[in-house]
């Protein structure tokens, strides 16, 4: 998809996983992209930083915007993952789930948006998920921090319209990432756990990083410019299919 040529797309969580996908892709359109993680950056571009800690945000969106001229794209796609029900975690855990996969996209929004507010095609891109609308086993803690992003990705897209910043969320169903494959790894029998993750998606896999990719691509894409206020399902038809069972 051409069109991102000149743009700068700043990228958290881009060093694995769906954020690297990203990353490629973007940059393969032809994007610059600043990946922020808390791991060491790959590339000159890239940023390491925890979005927990807000100065240090400022000064990583500051140094993209001072580098490159210009901030057009933000994908929110840093976070992490959560199990068990609400008795499993303790208040702590709670606040540090929710202080990375919530509050980390609105310090890294909130920084970026004098930038966007001068850019012709300003877009910003939440990664939410499929636990924010279905109920998993589970996933108590992990789904409310995804079903705010979710719920939050509506009022920034409410309250920027209007300044020319187009606010969208992408919802995966269980992808194959680095979480969910220690997750896999860490079962009594791997292959049985992959095999029931796969079978509750109706297209029966799981979700491929790159297919996410695709998804934040056309959502940030200057092309898209009335595509506002939209989640995009990217689950294989988990949200709304309900298939009979095979015989």
């Amino acid at each position: 998809m051409s069109g991102y040529d000149g743009l700068v797309a700043i990228v958290t969580g881009g060093a694995s996983g769906i954020g690297a996908a990203i990353a490629r892709r973007l940059r393969g359109d032809g994007a610059t992209v600043a990946c922020f993680d808390v791991a060491e950056p790959p590339t000159p571009d890239d940023v390491r930083v925890d979005i927990t800690d807000d100065a240090a945000v400022r000064a990583a969106v500051a140094r993209v915007a001072e580098r490159h001229g210009r901030i057009d794209v933000v994908v929110n796609n840093a976070g992490i993952g959560a199990q068990g029900t609400i008795e499993a975690n303790s208040d702590e855990e709670w606040h540090r789930v929710l202080d990375v996969n919530l509050v980390g996209p609105v310090r890294v929004s909130r920084a970026a948006l004098p930038w966007l507010r001068q850019s012709p095609h300003a877009a910003i891109v939440n990664m939410c998920s499929i636990a924010a609308s279905a109920g998993l086993p589970q996933r108590a803690l992990y789904g409310a921090s995804k079903g705010a992003l979710a719920a939050l990705t509506l009022q920034m897209a409410a309250d920027h319209v209007r300044e020319g910043i187009r606010v969208n969320g992408v919802s995966p169903g269980t992808a194959e990432t680095p979480w969910v494959t220690r997750l896999l790894d860490a079962a009594p029998d791997p292959q049985v756990e992959r095999e029931a993750l796969a079978a509750r998606q109706p297209h029966e896999r799981l979700v491929q990083p790159e297919e996410v990719a695709d998804a934040v691509a056309y959502l940030a894409h200057p092309a898209s410019a009335s595509t506002i206020g939209t989640i995009l399902e990217v689950d294989g038809g988990m949200s709304g299919l309900r298939l009979r069972p095979r015989q």
